[in-house]
């Protein structure tokens, strides 16, 4: 039986995207034979303190020779220093969601600080995956890394699709934790002039995780009169996610980078139309079920809102593309069976 050595920093079961993406490979390479074990690292990644360090050097030097490990980016990103001395004894494979200098609200001597601790690491990998082609794109033109990534892009859950109807009022979902990346601050303002249509938006993520940006937007959302429009629902399990996307009407993403966009997908895989931020995935994914806007584009995201909250019938034209779209996009099954090729290919 094949099997795997699965480092990812945190506990697997965060609710976020990334971590997703890890849990749904790690059920499908057991469901196809893989042995996986997963190792937690303490939840202090990128920016580990003296504690998260040892633990992740503890970690290394507990696997066995030859051991076939693949590590989270997040973690491996900043674990030059830790993974070198086992660069020959293990089979490492990195896996990057999105490149950490990438991450919005970093100073220019934290970039920098990030990108050279992500190419040393990197350089260090047998192979280096990635979850869409615009990241790998991205980290070879900026020189992060010389050879081209393994593209690995996320999977969907086969899921009841949205019903069609014709309603005035506009159902508004956004999935993404409360961060300064996925510019819930951005989306409101963009929504403030469109008080005379009647719309109400949900928005679902962690509210925990970041508490400054957290309390940011409870703040706007009170400037700007919203109270009665915008809930924050916090996170919620799969089944009550999915029953979130049946009553909705189109789903909203207006982060600033995204390495692929699971969020869109899963809104796409229960044939809800989207409005996104043009980034990551974004234009493969959607094509002509939503808009796209460029990110930070205020104005441009206020005119695509405005557009799908005033035509119903617009609305219900991309809805239905959107189903058309549910029955094309990849699998988990899809996307675990690929990995574990060319995992197999960096253990040979």
């Amino acid at each position: 039986m094949p099997s795997l050595a699965f480092v990812v920093p945190g506990p697997i079961d965060t609710a976020t995207g990334g971590y997703r993406y890890d849990r749904q490979i790690v059920a499908e390479l057991r469901r196809i034979g893989w042995g996986v074990d997963v190792h937690e690292l303490p939840a202090r990644f990128p920016f580990p303190d003296a504690g998260a360090l040892d633990a992740a050097r503890r970690t290394f030097e507990r696997l066995p020779e030859g051991a076939l490990v693949l590590v989270d980016g997040l973690a491996f990103g900043v674990l030059a220093d830790v993974a070198a001395p086992h660069a020959t004894r293990l089979r490492i494979a990195a896996l990057v969601h999105h490149p950490l200098h990438a991450e919005t609200g970093l100073d220019a001597p934290a970039q920098h600080r990030l990108f050279d601790a992500e190419r040393r690491a990197l350089a260090l990998a047998r192979r280096v995956f990635v979850t869409s082609e615009a990241t790998a794109s991205m980290m070879v033109a900026s020189g992060l890394v010389t050879a081209r990534p393994c593209v690995v892009v996320p999977g969907t859950l086969r899921a009841p699709l949205r019903p069609r109807r014709d309603d005035a009022h506009t159902r508004l979902l956004c999935v993404a934790t409360l961060t300064p990346r996925k510019a819930h601050a951005l989306l409101l303002d963009a929504l403030a002039p469109l008080r005379d249509l009647p719309w109400t938006l949900t928005c679902v993520g962690s509210t925990v995780m970041h508490p400054p940006t957290t309390e940011a937007v409870q703040e706007r959302i009170a400037r700007l009169g919203l109270a009665a429009r915008v809930r924050l629902h916090g996170e919620c399990d799969p089944d009550a996610l999915r029953a979130l996307h049946l009553e909705s009407d189109v789903f909203v993403l207006a982060s600033g980078f995204e390495g692929y966009g699971m969020a869109v997908a899963e809104a796409l895989a229960q044939g809800v139309p989207v409005i996104a931020s043009r980034t990551g995935a974004a234009e493969a994914l959607v094509q002509d079920a939503g808009l796209l806007v460029a990110p930070g584009d205020g104005p441009a995201l206020t005119e695509a809102l405005r557009q799908m909250l005033s035509d119903s019938a617009r609305r219900e034209t991309f809805a239905t593309r959107a189903r058309v779209r549910a029955g094309t996009l990849p699998r988990w099954e899809d996307s675990a069976r690929r990995l574990a090729t060319e995992l197999a290919r960096c253990a040979a």
